[in-house]
């Protein structure tokens, strides 16, 4: 019989035996989950260079290369105005004492306009008479003092011819008939003077009264009866009224200097004006300025344009001056020419600017040298077609364009198809042999990729 000392180190012995089976179980499991682990941490490492290595596909929409007829059009903005416009000022100034017509009214050529207080004038005019009298007063005196003169200058003569005058007299006498012939001279200078005084104060009293230089209607006025004008002698003047011709109108609108050297006499032109907006107006370039007109100048805000003017070809008589306008000029058509969409054509640098870059610090070509042959390598205008699924890079030469599209001249077939959006596909995305997803469904072209 054992005793119970030695069941007790029995059981204690096979306490610790079971332990150490269970701590080894542990140990298994936990080397397990770590490989386990692994294999998954690998495998998500594997998955993503796999997913990189794999070609990002780009979704596009495309349009097939066609013929159409692009018609180039140059817009701008302006005001109606009548071709032939007279401001009419004052020449004189004074208190305006009649205005027979009112704004609105028609008047015909030699219509008295304007009348101006002539009262004014009358006071000088007084003197300037005077004065002439006067002048001629004294030449008649002059006149009688020299043929006095002259009898006693014939008198020494003979005198002397005898012996009987001494030289001393003979030549007092001749003094005596020079000196009133100048005075007659003088007096002569001083009518022709004070005449040419009185015609002076004469055109300017008859610059009081004011007729129309041509028929027209009233399209400004400036002033009332009772009020004083300037005149435009001393000044700038006081514009009173406007007689315009309302039967010939036309658009003065301003064209940027980088499009006037499109427009050309005699193109056409359609005219919206937003008083009329149902009605679209026709006219044609009849002159355009050589002189600049600058807004802002000296700041960056700085505009220049040209002033263009257009003869409205329609009947105007509803027109008035001032009216705001928007004209279409058209400035080149094509028919029947190869065209695609205008956002189709990008502008990728030339691979050989980039190897200019490389080579400026080559010994035989200097940095300033390949700066400059650098400057003489422009863009190039681009196309994206689509070849097998993929995005072909084409060098294209482009014409006119419209609002949509473009012509292009060199570079693509009738029926290929082109790339024509998206706006971030087309500047960013598509490189030579880009992998390509048509979707030319409207539903699904995703806007937020042309806005950024």
């Amino acid at each position: 019989m054992k005793t119970i000392s030695e069941k007790t180190m029995a059981e204690t012995n096979l306490q610790k035996n079971g332990g150490s089976r269970k701590s080894g179980k542990k140990k298994k499991s936990r080397k397990l989950l770590w490989i386990i682990g692994g294999v998954v941490i690998a495998g998500v490492i594997a998955a993503a260079i796999l997913s990189g290595k794999k070609e990002k596909m780009v979704t596009v929409q495309t349009e097939k290369v066609g013929r159409r007829n692009i018609t180039q059009i140059v817009t701008a903005t302006g005001k109606i105005q009548s071709e032939t416009q007279v401001d009419i000022s004052a020449e004189v100034s004074g208190e305006i004492i009649s205005l027979p017509f009112k704004e609105g009214d028609e008047v015909k050529k030699n219509d008295l306009l304007v009348k101006i207080k002539q009262e004014a004038y009358s006071p000088a005019l007084q003197e300037q008479n005077a004065a002439i009298r006067v002048a001629e007063s004294n030449l008649e005196i002059n006149k009688v003092a020299l043929e006095r003169n002259q009898l006693e200058l014939s008198r020494i003569k003979e005198l002397s011819a005898k012996g009987l005058a001494t030289q001393s007299e003979l030549d007092n006498a001749q003094n005596a008939v020079n000196q009133v012939l100048a005075q007659i001279n003088s007096n002569e200078a001083v009518i022709n003077q004070q005449r040419t005084g009185l015609s002076r104060i004469r055109y300017d009293l008859s610059k009081t009264t004011i007729y129309s230089p041509m028929n027209g209607t009233v399209t400004q006025l400036n002033n009332e009866t009772g009020e004083k004008v300037l005149g435009t002698i001393s000044n700038q003047g006081s514009v009173i009224m406007t007689i315009s011709d309302l039967s010939k109108m036309e658009c003065q609108v301003e064209v940027g200097e980088t499009d006037v050297t499109l427009v050309n006499l005699g193109d056409t032109a359609k005219i919206e004006i937003d008083a009329f907006p149902d009605k679209v107006f026709t006219g044609y370039v009849y002159e355009i300025a050589n002189t600049a007109t600058s807004k802002g100048t000296g700041t960056q805000e700085e505009v220049v344009n040209f002033i263009v003017k257009i003869r409205i070809i329609d009947s105007a008589t509803e027109l008035r001056p001032g009216m705001s306008c928007t004209v279409d000029i058209v400035v080149d058509r094509r028919d029947n020419v190869f065209a695609v969409p205008i956002q189709s054509v990008t502008v990728r640098e030339d691979e050989k600017k980039d190897e200019l870059k490389g080579e400026e610090e080559n010994e035989n070509l200097t940095r300033e040298s390949a700066n400059r042959l650098s400057k003489k390598i422009k863009p190039k205008e681009i196309v994206f077609l689509i070849d097998n699924g993929a995005a072909k890079k084409s060098d294209v030469k482009t014409g006119i364009s419209d609002d949509a599209y473009i012509e292009i001249t060199e570079g693509v077939s009738e029926g290929q198809e082109v790339v024509k959006g998206s706006f971030k596909a087309i500047n960013k995305e598509l490189e030579e042999g880009s992998k390509v997803k048509v979707d030319n469904e409207p539903k699904k072209k995703l806007k937020e990729e042309d806005d950024e």
